[in-house]
């Protein structure tokens, strides 16, 4: 009785489930890397533990866990181990607020969502910046001078590559009025989805995002090939909640693509649930399986941002790093603003017609 009846059994509830459906997410996405990675390079990819290789990431956690945990001399202790901590807990949180679809409850349609909000956007963007602090965290602490220059580099990428992220954002917001996920989607279906609506504020915010989880050709931070990734001291399940957590950021800024810009759980552009009800006869709105329908072609939409991801990574090789600050601040933001105030006109001109 006590966790139903107060905020604590909330929390632990949002916990549960946003942690389920992150690792149900995480294990098939990093499964989906690996098989496109295999098929962009003309190989076969994981096929020999379970089948087709499903049970690959299974091992690859096991093998994690039975890693030693190795800890090198002269860290600071407390930030070293919480570091991964505050890598996972941003990147779960954010997808908290987070609508994946809508059923009906007493005639009325409503989102289902974790924690249903009204500054839905204003939360998910707010938490996963957060976790630009983990990977900070983790190159001071490390006590070495290669993880210490990833993460000065990530400070420097998130701080460039936020402004074109926000203005984007904030074109969608104009169009919409409203900073509910729910809105925005409702919006999209009286009128048009708005990718068609804000072309180029779609492409900055895809760009933006890209360098906001570290992905190629944005992978500075890490830079492999150049040994300063800020991860480089950690090892074990230390190691692999980093690996987690990009993974979590990849999922939740590709939902936030698909609320903002390809019309959420609504069906084509133009066409909503409502017009196939009225095109085949049958209540679809009113049916018991719409959750199911609507969290299914949702999931069809994020599967499309998640391989576009996953594409890119395979395809396009990795800036320099004064490439990639004069695309930031030389070309997006630039950009960004002229895709704002282009859009600031077009409201103000809707309005006043």
């Amino acid at each position: 009785m006590f966790f139903e009846s107060n905020w604590t059994g909330a929390l632990l509830r949002i916990a549960v489930t946003t942690g389920f459906i992150f690792g149900v997410l995480v294990y098939f996405l990093v499964y989906a890397e690996r098989k496109v990675s295999a098929f962009i390079q003309d190989r076969v990819g994981p096929n020999r533990v379970g089948p087709l290789g499903l049970l690959q990431g299974l091992a690859d956690g096991i093998k994690f866990v039975f890693k030693e945990d190795l800890r090198p001399s002269g860290v600071s202790k407390f930030l070293y181990a919480f570091a991964p901590y505050a890598a996972v807990f941003p990147a779960i949180l954010a997808f908290a607020a987070v609508p994946y679809g809508v059923r009906e409850v007493n005639g009325v349609l409503v989102p289902l969502a974790i924690a249903n909000i009204d500054v839905g956007v204003l939360f998910t963007i707010s938490v996963s910046s957060l976790g630009v602090f983990s990977i900070i965290l983790a190159g001071w602490a490390s006590n070495s001078k290669y993880p210490i220059l990833g993460g000065l580099r990530a400070a420097a990428q998130v701080i460039s590559y936020e402004i074109p992220l926000g203005l984007s954002i904030m074109s969608v917001l104009l169009l919409a009025g409203s900073t509910d996920f729910s809105q925005i989607v409702a919006t999209q279906r009286e009128s048009a989805w708005f990718i068609l609506l804000c072309p180029m504020g779609f492409l900055l915010f895809m760009i933006s995002v890209f360098a906001e989880t570290n992905r190629l050709p944005f992978d500075m931070p890490e830079g492999e090939t150049e040994i300063i990734g800020f991860h480089s001291e950690y090892s074990s399940l230390k190691f692999a909640m980093f690996f987690m957590a990009e993974y979590a950021n990849m999922v939740t800024v590709s939902c936030v693509g698909v609320l903002l810009f390809l019309g959420g759980w609504e069906l084509l552009p133009f066409v909503s649930w409502q017009d196939l009800s009225g095109a085949v006869g049958i209540d679809i709105l009113g049916h018991p399986i719409l959750w199911f329908v609507t969290v299914l072609w949702f999931l069809v939409k994020l599967s499309f941002l998640l391989f576009l991801f996953i594409w890119v990574r395979w395809t396009l090789p990795r800036f320099r790093y004064d490439q990639l600050m004069r695309l930031g601040w030389k070309r997006l933001i630039p950009w960004s603003l002229f895709n704002l105030v282009v859009t600031m006109i077009v409201v103000i001109w809707m309005a006043k017609s």
